[in-house]
């Protein structure tokens, strides 16, 4: 993991010093930068099947599915629907 981690912070802190003119002397603002970000990412970042969020969300009580609660904007357009 820290291979990965190296290359990809090395990988962002030479773009950020090539997207600022490539200034001299900025090296260690650039690779401090770039480990924020990466650092950022990594907290954000879900499992790759998803899994974990799902889980999260379900804990949370926020995931809900098309079948589980009717959309009102599709209920009022039925009972529009009725009327006519």
């Amino acid at each position: 993991m820290s291979h990965n981690r190296d290359a990809w912070v090395s990988q962002r802190a030479y773009s950020l010093w090539e997207s600022e003119g490539r200034p001299e002397g900025r090296g260690e603002s650039h690779w401090l930068q770039a480990l924020k970000e990466f650092e950022q990412l990594e907290l954000t970042k879900a499992s790759p099947d998803g899994n974990d969020l799902i889980a999260k969300l379900k804990a949370a009580g926020r995931l809900m599915r098309i079948y589980d609660e009717p959309v009102p904007e599709v209920e009022n357009e039925r009972q529009r629907k009725a009327a006519l």
